[in-house]
């Protein structure tokens, strides 16, 4: 038994620096939200365990997106290890549930109605085989544009309404000498511009048939290659410090009036309220222009961990505080998200909260909303991975639109 405790205090130390270890009667966390908005909203969940007595033992993985925090999990579960909880997006709660590794939460899910409350898009990443393996936080969308309003307004420029009003307005902004568009060179925003330009050019129809339905012929179609020329003229005008950048520094050049736009999900918009800015006032919110009646979705979940065949009492808590009325509504109007209960009151929510739970009801009834690719819940994480690296290697100048587009479809077939 004291080889197996040094084993673990050995992984998780070196694997996570000066992180404590969890203690009895704590949640061990492993998260990716380290921005300052991200963190505000992740302070709103740690006192409600507080104010139930339950500690909070924090493991940060920087980076959004997950895909450091996914390879982290991977050591501490081969290591014996596992996190209390963890939080994960789309079809990697799938590939552990389908590991056998995750805890039921149906006792939990039954006694507070989940099944009546969750929409059934987040139920299907949220239940396997009938089981609750984990609690939905939110709802993001993706097709988010942010602006600078006093930019906008100072250069003539009025919310572009579609791809011509884009590159108009993007002109405008050169030629006055504003970087028109603040972006961080990382493979997962480079995706997350590529789900919005795909919508935008191609329309629901055809973003379904290459991201969801993976067919061979969308993915190299002529459509396919307008998308990445569009994705080449966003490249001409971002700055020439992109690469490596973090979103929420993108954010900021955004915030300080040094770039007009970020396409970005509404996370983004945690940051603007963060340092205390005003929708409507000193930035805008918009649908990417082009996909106005669509919402492509993720949301962040907390996937528990099995930790012995049972749900802790600590496990208990969490999933119910998660999915708690009023935590729902205080955790989003912090994080810049929507809530993932249907039943609760958004007028609390700022205006582009607002505005995102019109859209996203609008979008659900009319069939206008599909999971991200991007944010990994169109297909599974192979496929994902593949349309990364893709979409990257185009964006840094390796391949021209047509080239990219006949390697889109080569990199997903061999990815299934």
């Amino acid at each position: 038994m004291k080889k197996m405790i040094k084993g673990a205090l050995i992984a998780s130390t070196c694997l996570m620096g000066a992180a404590q270890i969890a203690q009895a009667e704590d949640v061990e966390v492993l998260h990716w939200w380290t921005s300052g908005g991200e963190a505000s909203a992740l302070n709103v969940l740690k006192q409600d365990l507080e104010g139930q007595g339950i500690g909070w033992t924090d493991m940060p993985v920087a980076g959004g997106g997950g895909e450091q925090a996914m390879t982290v999990l991977r050591a501490r579960v081969t290591a014996g290890n596992a996190p209390t909880a963890v939080q994960m997006l789309g079809f990697d709660i799938l590939d552990w549930a389908d590991q056998g590794a995750l805890a039921d939460l149906n006792a939990t899910a039954a006694e507070q109605g989940w099944d009546d409350v969750v929409p059934d898009a987040l139920k299907a990443f949220a239940k396997v085989d009938g089981k609750w393996v984990s609690a939905p936080v939110n709802v993001h969308s993706t097709n988010w544009v942010w602006a600078n309003k006093s930019v906008l307004d100072a250069n003539g420029i009025a919310v572009p309404e579609t791809w011509d009003d884009f590159v108009a307005a993007v002109d405008t902004l050169s030629a006055a000498g504003i970087t028109p568009i603040a972006h961080g060179g990382q493979a997962w925003q480079d995706a997350t511009v590529f789900d919005a330009v795909v919508m935008s050019t191609g329309g629901p129809e055809f973003y379904k048939a290459a991201f969801v339905d993976l067919d061979p012929e969308a993915l190299n179609s002529d459509t396919m290659v307008e998308a990445f020329n569009r994705m080449a003229f966003i490249r001409e005008n971002v700055d020439d410090n992109f690469s490596g950048r973090d979103w929420n520094l993108a954010t900021a050049m955004v915030m300080n009036g040094e770039a007009g736009f970020q396409m970005m999900g509404d996370w983004a918009k945690g940051e603007f309220l963060n340092a205390g800015k005003v929708p409507g006032e000193d930035f805008l919110c918009f649908r990417f222009p082009g996909t106005q009646d669509q919402v492509t979705f993720n949301a962040d979940q907390f996937a528990m961990f099995d930790q012995g065949g049972e749900v802790s009492a600590e496990q208990s808590a969490l999933a119910s505080a998660i999915l708690s009325p009023s935590f729902q509504v205080a955790f989003n109007k912090v994080k810049g998200s929507v809530p993932a209960r249907t039943d609760v009151d958004g007028s609390d929510l700022d205006a582009c909260g607002q505005q995102g739970m019109k859209d996203l009801a609008a979008a659900a009834s009319s069939g206008n909303l599909f999971g991200s690719m991007a944010h990994g819940h169109a297909a599974p994480a192979s496929v994902k991975n593949a349309v990364y690296d893709v979409v990257t290697a185009h964006f840094n100048g390796e391949y021209d639109a047509a080239t990219a587009a006949e390697e889109l479809a080569t990199a997903v077939e061999i990815a299934q």
